[in-house]
């Protein structure tokens, strides 16, 4: 797994540029790190990529 610092940060492309409430997300082979854009120096977390692709779709719906 790669460090934070090596990590690719993606944020939402709804997203605006004005310290908006969002989240980060960085994709490695079996985890997906989230974390607050706001506070990037706290801790992401980890959810499995079975465990975020249903976060994901269960989103979509609305």
């Amino acid at each position: 797994m790669s460090s934070s610092s090596e990590r690719i940060w993606f944020k939402s492309s709804y997203s605006g540029t004005e310290g908006d409430n969002c989240i980060e997300v960085a994709v490695d082979p079996q985890v997906v790190h989230v974390r607050d854009s706001k506070d990037i120096t706290r801790p992401a977390f980890q959810v499995g990529r079975d465990g975020w692709a249903a976060f994901v779709r269960y989103a979509a719906r609305g």
